[in-house]
């Protein structure tokens, strides 16, 4: 049976573990996301799983077949270059605006902690490692100060990882080592210096894509 996390509907809840289940690569694309097995399986009422399919829809991780039947998107290449030239733009300005604010520091210091032990302790899960990255981008995003902001931010975090499941093995410690160089800007409300970190942070995570496609293609 299903249980709520607390201060959320049941169809938030449904929507988190079916939006899960999609980026983790268990809900593969083209599957078909019919409501009542997929009710059945959650442990839900049909309604739940009715609102969740309709808010992964508008997100663009579900799209509906021709029969009007909702399938999980497949996220292409030249979806994931656009959604990377976006997140370049968007998040280069996040990082210098998140070092410009008065904010407070704590969450940048859990996060550079959560960092380091991940780089001197033992190697996290593509889950994750994933899910600390995600957290990353989107709280410098919330702390730009623009809600618009942080919802493109996790939008597009999303695709990405739904094309990379979340982990290039190439891209671990050179990733973690350029987010302790991000955070640090920001601490140090190094606008210019956040900015660039950003940027080639970006950078090398498109290179890192694009080298992965043509291994596998």
């Amino acid at each position: 049976m299903s249980s709520t996390e607390p201060g959320q509907t049941l169809a938030e809840t449904t929507h988190d573990r079916l939006r899960k289940m999609i980026v983790s690569g268990e809900l593969p694309a083209g599957t078909r996301l019919q409501e009542k097995p997929f009710a059945d399986r959650l442990g839900v009422s049909r309604t739940p799983v009715r609102e969740a399919i309709a808010r992964l829809v508008s997100e663009g991780l579900v799209t509906r077949s021709l029969g009007g039947v909702p399938v999980v998107n497949q996220i292409s290449i030249s979806e994931i270059i656009e959604i990377l030239h976006v997140r370049r733009l968007l998040e280069c300005e996040a990082a210098r605006q998140a070092a410009s604010v008065n904010s407070p520091v704590e969450p940048l210091l859990a996060l550079r902690a959560r960092t380091q032990a991940a780089l001197e302790g033992a190697r996290p899960g593509p889950g994750e490692h994933a899910e600390l990255d995600e957290e990353l981008h989107t709280t410098i995003a919330r702390i730009a100060g623009s809600k618009l902001l942080t919802e493109l931010v996790q939008s597009m975090k999303l695709k990405t990882r739904i094309f990379d499941k979340g982990f290039i093995p190439d891209r671990f410690e050179p990733g973690l080592h350029e987010h302790l160089e991000i955070l640090d800007a920001i601490l140090a409300r190094d606008a210019d210096r956040a900015g660039a970190a950003m940027r080639r942070h970006l950078d090398n995570v498109r290179e890192a894509i694009l080298t992965h496609i043509h291994r596998l293609y």
